[in-house]
């Protein structure tokens, strides 16, 4: 027969200030097979944890019940203390009379204290059946995946590097770098964005521990914490890069132009270039979807002889290379090269992109002057199209009037209901910069409100409006465009309490921040879930910010959610932090919580295999037929399998049906 204690926590007022903690204690001294029932102020609490110990020492009790808070984070505490006592940790189970009890019901202390009594015998039916459970362990391989190289991806990578972790880290485009290798200046100290990034690009490039993996992205990632086998598939660049020097003569003779994606589409670049002046590795990249075949030849080909020479006829940017690093008869395949890695815990930090201006047909964005603050920011930039000179897109004249608008598609219903966190610093430090470079320009900025809520923002934005830069609190309407390609500004001052219309120049947008479209197939390829403006879901906003459902993957920077750049380094640090405590401990320890098939009762029918949510369940022969398998691993005990098995052949340890059904039964008496 068990011995169940039962502790009852008043959580200060969170509990006792509407449920009758005593005499929740006294009807569960009445249940079966309770031989101790308690109350303490704060049962987490050093005293607390000690009453149960004792009576565990003691011998009094076998199964412990308390009855507080959310298991999520109490759960532990208390497991780690029965067996610090000498009792099997899973000998344990948790009535939430917070969460679902006191928090729910404030206005029925009556009633709520009721259901808190119906909660603890719940928990006490199950308590008087569970058995000891053991932990089970796996080895862990020493590397770690790092998905993404902007600043986040780039600083997780150095933080495990510097651990002694072997870091496998992969960017998409041929140069690491990200959205921050765009930018001209950080706020609020206006230091030289590409000063900061450079000497971290080039560190993690040549960091003995880290391999670099560009142009590449992921394509397939299998098994689970400490053991993922993941395939990266490597786009070809149809350039030697341990021939190629990074001179750009190949760009710089290629005849195909196609819109610059590093520019935003503000000028071109050759099919034969090099990402940016700064780009890490700085190598040459063709891009066969816009080569023309220079030559009379195909990429993949060899190339035709002179016939009064001999000698081969090459393409421009073959003759051009000194290095001899590019050789266009390499044959194409589109489906790239594959690496396959193993690694033992995975940091995602792929990022975010702004919204196109497309989106917002009130904006005029047909009109060239039209143009998104990220684009402005390759204008302002010394390596950008105009090489830092304030000019229209439409004309290249120098603009008189410069008007901003923040929380496109941020903040508004149809779009985003979140807000993007650092547009509104990101606009103030472009209108600071150009205002500082052009003392006549009129900067006109229109905000729902200011959000500087950053270390020394607010006082950057107080040093905006005393620069003479006007601060306008509320939305824009719309926008018409104007002859001499101008564009009139229609909108509304809440402070003034009036209407507003004028010409500008040009306009900003403030676009929102969102996922890439290429995130929910990287998602799907990893299992993880989609939260809040289709960010990527941390498992626990507080506790588990870096953390996600899948163990041994973890989130950091804009994927997770709007940041700026100090917020983006801390959580990348923070990310490769918890990455490496399974690589230190060389292995991990997998709770018994979890599903087990009963081979033998197995009918073979594979309902199963599809309905677990994190891909622990393959079909495995067993004798002459097919039976479900369950990787431990992978399992984080669901339950979705348990209940879906016609033949009742899967048993999902600590919830087994005589618990289940003596739960059921203490709710319905």
């Amino acid at each position: 027969m068990a011995k169940v204690g039962v502790y009852v926590c008043h959580c200060g007022s969170n509990i006792a200030g509407v449920i009758d903690v005593a005499a929740v204690r006294d009807f569960a001294a009445t249940l079966p097979d309770v031989v101790v029932a308690r109350k303490d102020l704060f049962m987490c609490s050093d005293s607390g944890q000690e009453m149960v110990k004792q009576d565990v020492r003691d011998g009094l009790v076998d199964r412990v019940v308390v009855a507080a808070c959310t298991p999520r984070t109490h759960e532990p505490i208390f497991r780690a203390a029965i067996e610090k006592a000498g009792l099997n940790r899973y000998l344990f189970e948790m009535a939430n009379i917070r969460d679902q009890g006191s928090w729910v019901h404030g206005h029925d202390h009556e009633g709520a204290t009721e259901k808190a009594k119906k909660i603890v015998a719940s928990a006490v039916g199950k308590a008087r059946n569970l058995e000891p459970l053991e932990d089970k362990f796996v080895d862990v391989t020493d590397a770690a995946l790092v998905i993404g190289a902007g600043i986040g991806g780039i600083s997780a990578a150095l933080e495990l590097a510097d651990m002694g972790h072997k870091t496998y880290l992969v960017e998409k485009r041929p140069s690491i770098g990200g959205v921050m290798a765009q930018l001209d200046k950080t706020f609020p100290t206006n230091d030289c964005s590409a000063c900061i990034l450079t000497p971290m690009m080039v560190e993690a490039y040549n960091h003995p521990n880290i391999e670099t993996l560009t142009y590449a992205e992921v394509d397939d990632v299998s098994g689970y914490i400490g053991n993922f086998q993941v395939k990266i598939r490597r786009k070809q660049t149809y350039v030697d890069w341990n021939k190629c020097t990074g001179c750009g003569d190949c760009a710089a003779k290629c005849p195909s132009k196609t819109p610059d994606e590093f520019n935003m589409g503000l000028s071109d670049r050759r099919a034969a270039f090099i990402m940016f002046p700064q780009a890490v590795p700085k190598k040459a990249v063709i891009d066969i979807d816009h080569c023309i075949n220079c030559a009379g030849r195909e990429i993949g080909t060899l190339p035709k002889v002179n016939e009064k020479t001999g000698k081969p006829i090459l393409a421009p940017c073959e003759r051009a290379c000194k290095a001899e690093a590019i050789d266009r008869s390499v044959a194409h395949n589109p489906e790239g090269a594959i690496v396959e890695v193993e690694v033992g815990s995975i940091v995602v930090a792929t990022g975010y992109q702004v919204m196109d201006k497309g989106w917002f047909k009130e904006m005029a964005p047909a009109s060239a002057n039209v143009i998104t603050a990220l684009q402005l920011e390759r204008i302002i930039s010394a390596t950008g199209p105009t090489e830092g000179k304030l000019l229209r897109p439409s004309d290249h004249e120098k603009p008189h009037t410069l008007t901003f608008v923040s929380c496109m598609g941020s903040r508004d219903e149809h779009f985003h209901t979140y807000c993007s966190r650092f547009c509104c610093m990101y606009m103030i430090k472009q209108a600071r910069l150009l205002k500082e470079k052009y003392p006549d320009l009129t900067i006109n900025m229109h905000f729902i409100d200011v959000r500087a809520a950053g270390k020394g923002y607010d006082e950057y934005y107080t040093g905006a409006r005393a620069m003479g830069i006007n601060f306008f609190k509320g939305k824009v309407g719309g926008l018409e465009m104007l002859p001499n390609d101008r564009l009139r500004v229609l909108a509304y001052d809440m402070e003034a309490a009036t209407s507003i219309e004028y010409a500008s120049d040009l306009v900003v947008l403030a676009t929102a921040v969102e996922l890439p479209p290429d995130a929910v197939g990287l998602a799907q390829k990893l299992g993880l879930q989609f939260c809040g403006g289709n960010f990527f879901r941390e498992l626990h906003p507080k506790l588990g910010p870096v953390e996600t459902a899948v163990e041994g993957l973890f989130v950091a920077g804009c994927c997770q959610g709007p940041k700026d750049i100090p917020d983006t380094v801390a959580q990348a640090k923070g990310a490769a932090a918890a990455a490496a405590v399974p690589l230190a401990q060389g292995r991990v320890k997998i709770e018994p919580i979890i599903s087990e098939v009963l081979t033998e009762q197995c009918s073979g029918c594979g309902i199963c295999v599809p309905l677990c949510p994190y891909h622990a369940i393959s079909m495995r022969t067993w004798g002459e037929r097919p039976r479900a398998q369950i990787e431990m691993s992978a399992c984080k005990g669901c339950g979705v399998c348990t209940s879906a098995c016609p033949s009742g052949a899967i048993v999902l340890h600590g919830y087994e049906d005589s618990q289940i059904f003596a739960q059921i039964e203490a709710l319905t008496l």
